[in-house]
């Protein structure tokens, strides 16, 4: 495990989650129609807590395990936790529920390629990546849920 670049990527990793303490899902969210799916509100912040921690350590672990993929795994890690960063403020600010979901489907398409070329670096942090692609599916069909359960509320304007 190289821990330098553990901390590195765990406070990039909080970083990404600080925007949901600035764009918190608050009235407007609270209004709109969800999927019989949707876990209670208090998971999300532990699962995102833990996802974040499992991320860094899967980053720390390919950084210090090295290779030839490793440009590539780490290139990857960026854009996916850029596109993880950028989710929040486009559905839960801006209200976009459609672009919403067209960055969901390239988070998780990006957290899979991920997955995969961790998996070759070192096999653990290709696991440790699991978990976060399970959560990206729920959070996608979550968005399609609310997208499909909503219709009116596509355009709704912002609030402050």
């Amino acid at each position: 495990m190289d821990w330098i670049a553990f901390s590195l990527l765990l406070l990039a990793c909080f970083a990404a989650g600080a925007t949901g303490v600035i764009f918190k899902p608050g009235d407007w969210y609270l209004s709109l129609q969800k999927p019989g799916f949707t876990p209670p509100n208090w998971t999300f912040p532990v699962v995102w807590t833990s996802l974040y921690i499992l991320m860094a350590l899967a980053g720390g672990r390919a950084v210090a395990a090295g290779g030839p993929l490793l440009g590539l795994g780490m290139a990857l890690w960026a854009a996916q936790i850029a596109f993880n960063t950028l989710w929040t403020p486009v559905f839960f600010g801006a209200h976009r529920i459609r672009l919403g979901m067209a960055i969901i489907i390239f988070l998780w398409l990006l957290v899979a390629a991920d997955m995969v070329v961790m998996w070759r670096i070192d096999w653990l942090a290709g696991m440790l990546l699991v978990p976060y692609l399970a959560w990206v599916t729920v959070a996608a069909a979550l968005n399609a849920g609310i997208w499909r359960l909503n219709p009116t509320a596509l355009k709704r304007p912002a609030t402050p």
